[in-house]
């Protein structure tokens, strides 16, 4: 389906960093329409990090065009800047600041005009007002990432970029942090969050998913395990204990056709494209006495450890992976 450009808030091709000899982004294309929530998914290692900072105009691409926002990715990237909301990893404010004071001095930054009532707004937003006075050091994870997001959305951005936003915060602070993304994305604003978390990934509107470097899938959750073709196969055991599928995982990872082996919960998971090696790989165990076979529809997860398990690191070893 194609979308006339000037309606897109994101549309970038053939977005490629290489460091040395290491292309981190090969050739990236991605489209996103405003008020849209797209999951950027990938294990460690796999450029999106990369990808983001290109993005926001933080870093320059060596090859790729496109826009950010209507404005050009390489000639524009001080003008992004200015209506880009971007979160990273780590908390980037002053820990010997107040919630308050990080907040005024961000609005500095920015020159914002009538800015008191700015940080005021703000506050309010995000619930930190009985607390604008506290440290930003002093936080625990949750709040620290409520004053990060409200440092982010100060300047009223058009596009928030958020790069594992909800690392280290306990489920309760990550499940109100997504409710105000579903608020702002109401209210026409893009997100686009990288995560490792499957149940963060299921309340994005469509995802990207990639694997050192290179776009692997993309589309809504029922897109991608409909686009994966994936055969699945779970085993029990009648005594509910995961130590007895143990012995199981080394033979069936082995086994010709078998692209995946994973457990959930007590349950392991085998799946394969191809359902007749998936039947041959599981059926010297099938008969097993204590075991529960049985078909199982694929999941979010199953899909991306499948196409992890597919994909080759650009990396070698790994231990100079680019950490995204």
């Amino acid at each position: 389906m194609s979308t006339p450009e000037a309606s897109l808030a994101i549309d970038v091709r053939g977005l490629t960093k290489r460091y040395g000899q290491h292309t981190v982004v090969d050739q990236i294309d991605l489209q996103l329409r405003p008020g849209r929530i797209c999951g950027f998914l990938g294990p460690n290692g796999s450029g999106k990090t990369t990808t983001i900072r290109m993005l926001c105009g933080l870093l320059t691409p060596d090859a790729g065009e496109g826009q950010c926002l209507g404005l050009d990715i390489r000639r524009e990237a001080l003008a992004i800047k200015r209506q880009v909301g971007y979160m990273t990893q780590r908390f980037g404010l002053y820990e010997d600041l107040s919630i308050r004071e990080n907040l005024d001095f961000i609005g500095r930054l920015f020159e914002l005009p009538d800015r008191k009532r700015r940080v005021d707004e703000g506050l309010e937003r995000l619930g930190l007002a009985s607390r604008q006075r506290q440290l930003a050091g002093t936080l625990s994870g949750g709040w620290k990432q409520r004053l990060a997001l409200a440092a982010c959305l100060l300047h009223a951005p058009r596009l928030l970029l958020l790069d594992e936003p909800t690392a280290g915060v306990d489920p309760k602070a990550r499940r109100d942090f997504w409710d105000e993304i579903h608020r702002l994305a109401a209210e026409g604003i893009t997100v686009l969050v990288s995560t490792h978390y499957m149940d963060e990934a299921q309340r994005c509107h469509e995802l990207v998913y990639i694997a050192y470097g290179k776009l692997l899938a993309r589309g809504s959750e029922r897109e991608i395990i409909e686009g994966a073709k994936l055969s699945v196969w779970a085993v029990q055991s009648d005594r509910d204990d995961p130590a007895a599928l143990a012995p199981l995982v080394a033979p069936l990872k082995a086994a010709p056709g078998v692209q995946s082996v994973a457990s959930f919960g007590s349950a392991l998971h085998v799946a394969s494209q191809d359902q007749a090696a998936l039947k041959r790989a599981i059926a010297p165990f099938e008969h097993q006495p204590g075991l529960r076979w049985a078909p199982a529809e694929a999941s979010l997860e199953d899909v991306f450890i499948s196409l992890i398990s597919q994909s080759p690191d650009n990396f070698g070893s790994g231990a100079a992976r680019e950490k995204a």
